[in-house]
């Protein structure tokens, strides 16, 4: 398939909405807080609720799914540890590095492009990821920015137990394995569908509203060795995780290295507004650096994915 193929059935469908929500969000005073809440709550858990029970990915594969995201997020926050450590970088600097370096954007934008690149089993395979990623940024994740501020952070890891899409990953695994999923084409079926196929255009229209939101001129000479980590060694690192692991379905580890290699994740902002708001890298404060890394990373992330998304569904990857 031709490169302008893949970019016009991948990334234009997420590229076109999420400039919807950025235009509306230099237009308007839109508050995206709302509609993250209810994509939190109610429509990603649908989502995840549908996809992983209707899924025909085998449990096996979906451990060793599991098994690859926590091996990605451990071994990036140690490569950017000791890359950043060999170079003479201290917290709060580090730890900022190491969040927007670590954690993909899989979700309001991961999950759009998964699903339109491979299909129901890229959609059940990012829904699924973006489960143990966020156990992952609401523990490890939380050490990192918590160290910065030199808070303990222990409130905020008990977020994890707050999560819906824990319980909605649970939940759809123990149906499957009970045998007590419901058909397909049953009511409770069809409204999971409905409601949670109504998360992917909300998403996006909450990722065009935060980068309409993002003042990124000051902290722009800062970002360059995290765009690199971020865009170009992250997706080297899925791949070598993904040959390790010896995934048996070439779908589940192509959407896997393609989740990994995400643009930066907002939710590294969050936390670093929450535990070390007040401290500068780079001459910027933290949120700064990382609201302009997840800028910058995601309008480079549309050449770079639609590239990578041709090598995986040509097979020359995995």
């Amino acid at each position: 398939m031709a490169l302008l193929d893949i970019f016009a059935s991948a990334i234009l469908p997420i590229v076109l909405i999420a400039a919807v929500g950025f235009v509306l969000g230099r237009r308007k005073d839109v508050d995206p807080g709302p509609l993250n809440t209810a994509v939190v709550y109610v429509l990603a858990p649908a989502l995840v609720l549908h996809s992983l029970a209707a899924t025909e990915i085998a449990g096996a594969t979906l451990l060793k799914l599991a098994a690859a995201a926590t091996a990605y997020t451990l071994g990036m926050v140690v490569l950017v540890e000791l890359l950043g450590r060999a170079v003479g970088l201290e917290d709060p600097t580090l730890a900022a590095l190491v969040l927007v370096a670590t954690f993909p954007n899989a979700g309001n934008y991961g999950i759009p492009v998964s699903s339109f690149a491979f299909g129901s089993v890229g959609r059940g395979t990012a829904v699924l990821y973006i489960a143990v990623q966020a156990v992952l940024i609401y523990t490890v994740g939380v050490y990192i920015a918590s160290r910065s501020g030199g808070s303990a952070g222990l409130g905020a890891v008990k977020r994890v137990f707050r999560i819906p899409l824990v319980y909605a990953v649970a939940v759809a695994l123990l149906a499957r394995a009970l045998g007590v999923v419901p058909a397909l084409d049953s009511t409770t079926m069809q409204t999971l569908q409905l409601v949670g196929d109504s998360s992917i255009p909300v998403m996006l229209l909450i990722l065009g509203l935060q980068l309409a939101d993002t003042d990124f001129g000051a902290a722009l000479s800062t970002v360059g060795a995290a765009t690199v980590l971020k865009m170009a060694v992250a997706p080297v690192v899925a791949v070598a995780i993904a040959l390790v692991i010896g995934f048996e379905n070439p779908t589940v580890a192509r959407t896997f290295i393609l989740e990994s290699s995400m643009p930066a994740a907002v939710t590294p902002l969050i936390l670093l507004i929450e535990f070390a708001g007040d401290v500068e890298v780079g001459g910027v404060t933290a949120p700064e650096f990382v609201s302009t890394v997840v800028a910058v990373t995601t309008v480079l992330s549309v050449p770079l994915l639609t590239l990578l998304i041709a090598l995986l569904q040509s097979g020359v990857i995995v």
